[in-house]
């Protein structure tokens, strides 16, 4: 039976493309990107006070930005490519047709397409980080930040747990969409920064409301429906396994961020939007590495505790640890990412299911990933076991590396650099550091300074503030 012309092979639809896959794929890294620009821009730039919008928001996109050009010139080659030790490909730019236009190392589409949609999980772990060290990062620091970060962590966990040569890879940990080596490492790298770079200003600390909680949600929502492309495009082919992975995804977000409310609500008595906002970030890192091996009852499960324990750390445990006060984390990403990634690892350890770990990972020896749970109802114990084992060391093994390549980052950017903004740009915010300012009409407390708008002329500007202003 002859294919329909526009499905026959040619120079540009070669015979080992699929094109579905492919299609899927590049709208796949697309939701990922969105996620980054304008989700997380939208969400950091309208949760933090007002003075420091622009800032905000500008990390985020600075870093994508940033991301892109290191990923292509080296990132992707050391994170993906030829072996240079257990840990870490060989550095090497990906620009040239010959080899973009390659069957990629896994999927049926172009190397391009690859470089593409990992791209877009590197750029959101930067983004993830800057969420840490949202209103005091000195913005010439952030610049070296992102691309030194990139290239000597990123790098390593994505090519040690992703890439088919990665020593974790090898021992069987399963972190199926990110949980470890984007989650994981940015709660861990952007706490571990925070420390180094220093707290905000102490007004801001003690007083830092959102300047608009409507574009928030706005932002919210890009990153959690972005997540479909997250979790959906990492079989890297258009399969069961990956619409088993989206809609898991929603699932467990939905319900973390539901046992979050529920927690606000008893404990505090009012249903906090941030903290609805909280626990679905939480739900969606918890399920990540686990979403297409796990089957819908168990993301529920997930769900349930990835919205009550990183609730717990981050209410209860956070004001009693003397680290964890001492630290000034912006988003609270330890808490977010960190810990709901290591929730999510080691969950997955105890759920993953066999059937599903073979039509993930499409391989002969697909027997030796099963959850501690399917260990005990097969009888293979001594197998579950193991794979909580294994995923508890590569839990180890991205904290221990983030925490020293982290800090070591940052005692040399501040050989060169100040890390932390002086006082009076503390005091100031956006318009010291950038010159700019996110809205012409005052709140928050703050005085109007300026003597010319977009509604007044110089002659009809009131004369008199209004009875709410004030300082800061």
């Amino acid at each position: 039976m002859d294919l329909p012309s526009n499905l026959l092979p040619d120079e540009a639809s070669p015979r080992w493309m699929n094109k579905g896959d492919n299609a899927w794929q590049l709208t796949a890294a697309t939701m990922v990107g969105l996620q980054s620009i304008p989700g997380l821009v939208i969400l950091y730039g309208s949760i933090v006070k007002k003075k420091w919008a622009v800032n905000s928001a500008f990390m985020a996109f600075y870093a994508f930005a940033a991301v892109l050009l290191c990923w292509v010139g080296w990132g992707y080659q050391m994170s993906f490519g030829k072996k240079l030790a257990p840990f870490i490909g060989r550095p090497n730019v990906a620009l040239d047709q010959g080899y973009l236009l390659r069957q990629g190392f896994t999927g049926k589409f172009p190397n391009a397409t690859m470089i593409y949609f990992q791209f877009a999980f590197a750029a959101i772990t930067l983004v993830l980080i800057a969420g840490a060290l949202l209103g005091r990062m000195n913005f010439k620091a952030w610049m070296m930040f992102v691309p030194l970060w990139l290239t000597f962590s990123y790098t390593v966990g994505a090519y040690s747990l992703w890439c088919p040569d990665g020593w974790l890879a090898k021992l069987g940990v399963i972190d199926y969409s990110g949980g470890y080596v984007i989650h994981l490492s940015s709660g861990v790298a952007g706490f571990t920064a925070a420390y180094w770079v220093g707290p905000r200003a102490s007004r801001d600390r003690e007083r830092f409301p959102p300047n608009n909680i409507l574009l928030m949600l706005a932002g919210a929502g890009l990153l959690w429906m972005g997540w479909t492309g997250f979790n959906g495009g990492d079989p890297y082919t258009v399969s069961t396994d990956a619409s088993l992975a989206v809609l898991n995804t929603h699932v467990c977000a939905a319900a973390s961020l539901l046992t979050w409310l529920i927690l606000d609500i008893l404990f505090f008595g009012k249903p906090s939007v941030i903290g609805a906002t909280q626990g679905m970030i939480t739900g969606l890192v918890c399920i990540t590495p686990a979403a297409g091996v796990v089957q819908g009852w168990a993301a529920i499960i997930m769900g349930v505790l990835s919205g009550s324990i990183p609730w717990y750390t981050m209410m209860v445990v956070h004001k009693k640890l003397w680290l964890l006060k001492q630290v000034d984390d912006t988003m609270a990403v330890f808490h977010t990412h960190a810990v709901a990634g290591s929730l999510g690892g080691i969950l997955t350890g105890f759920f993953a299911n066999p059937k599903l770990c073979r039509l993930f990972y499409a391989v002969e020896d697909w027997q030796h990933w099963i959850g501690l749970a399917y260990g005990f109802e097969t009888g293979r114990t001594t197998a579950g076991f193991k794979q909580m084992g294994v995923q508890i060391a590569g839990i180890g093994f991205i904290i221990g590396y983030n925490v020293v390549m982290t800090s070591l980052i940052c005692l040399f950017i501040r050989i060169i650099v100040p890390l932390r903004l002086d006082d009076d740009e503390l005091h100031t915010g956006d318009d010291a550091v950038h010159g700019e300012e996110a809205y012409a009409l005052w709140g928050d407390g703050e005085k109007y300074e300026s003597k010319h708008n977009s509604v007044y002329g110089m002659e009809d500007f009131p004369s008199v503030m209004p009875k709410n202003g004030g300082h800061v």
